[in-house]
């Protein structure tokens, strides 16, 4: 996949471009439906598959107080989109001046002038534009006035037959709840963080017999406190891991932390990347009245957590 992270790098227009546009955010079922249309489009027209998104999420620049936290970081999202076939991914970097651009000047001066659209391929609630005066009813007169094809998609539901549709907003809300194998219904995959093995406080190997790997969170979605079966993706190797995370209650220190105890591991990992897969919630953070009870809850959760995690290596 070919990235441009910048308008003024399309040095000229793609063959008979298919695009779809979003913020991708989670790159989930609904979205992978979209890649989907496109490239069966560009397939059967000979054309270039070309998604379009934009970093920062745009309600971080428009709303003062909007920072949704990040289902997928922007190195995350970018590798999950190459995964899905597409040959061209945009990333326009989304600032005030941009948010002023007309819906016309975006698909003409844009989509069609610059990026060579002859097809487009969105979900039925798309908005663009400034204000988001664009909608799906003006896009169609476009398609009509500028000679484009255009494909409206429904909504991609939830693979129990739940009546919600797959989304970004949903997802978050699922997470937050700790609800992760839900969430992974509509992800299609689970829920990852990412981040650098940090120090901690040195107790879970020394005063607990369990060491964990303290991750440091960046501006990502962070599940609900609790203790959770998790897999580790470290250099290319999967391990099954019990993840803690919250306030450490029962030592009263009252500091949130990720931690990550890694089964049948005995590396030293201190400075390297790992990725964490929540697969599911085992129980609540809880508060014990003593190291002892807390070492016999761990053992019990690691006993809980091979079980589960028994299928998802």
């Amino acid at each position: 996949m070919k990235l441009i992270e910048n308008l003024d790098d399309i040095t000229g227009p793609f063959e008979r471009a298919v695009v779809t546009i979003g913020n991708f955010d989670g790159v989930h079922t609904g979205h992978q439906a979209l890649f989907h249309h496109v490239l069966e489009k560009a397939d059967a027209i000979g054309g270039t598959a070309v998604a379009i998104t934009f970093e920062p999420h745009p309600i971080r620049v428009l709303k003062k107080n909007g920072r949704p936290p990040l289902i997928t970081m922007y190195e995350q999202k970018v590798e999950l989109i190459a995964k899905t076939g597409i040959d061209v991914l945009i990333c326009i970097p989304f600032t005030e001046a941009f948010a002023r651009i007309t819906a016309r000047e975006f698909v003409e001066d844009i989509l069609i002038n610059r990026t060579g659209m002859r097809a487009m391929v969105v979900g039925k609630d798309y908005t663009f534009g400034k204000n988001r005066e664009g909608n799906i009813r003006l896009l169609a007169f476009y398609a009509d006035a500028l000679d484009f094809d255009l494909t409206v998609l429904d909504w991609i539901r939830n693979p129990d037959r739940d009546p919600q549709r797959a989304s970004s907003t949903l997802i978050r809300e699922l997470v937050m709840a700790g609800r992760v194998s839900d969430a992974r219904k509509m992800l299609g995959r689970y829920y990852q963080i990412r981040g650098r093995v940090e120090k901690g406080r040195d107790r879970g190997g020394k005063l607990l017999g369990f060491p964990t790997a303290n991750i440091t969170l960046q501006d990502e979605l962070c599940p609900k406190t609790g203790v959770y079966a998790v897999t580790v993706e470290y250099r290319g190797q999967k391990f099954p891991g019990v993840a803690n995370i919250g306030y450490s209650p029962t030592f009263d220190d009252h500091i949130f932390t990720v931690e990550v105890h890694i089964l049948d591991f005995d590396r030293d990992i201190y400075n390297d990347q790992v990725r964490v897969n929540f697969v599911t919630r085992i129980r609540d953070e809880l508060k014990f009245p003593g190291i002892p009870e807390l070492k016999e809850q761990i053992e019990q959760d690691i006993v809980t957590a091979r079980g589960l995690l028994a299928n998802a290596l």
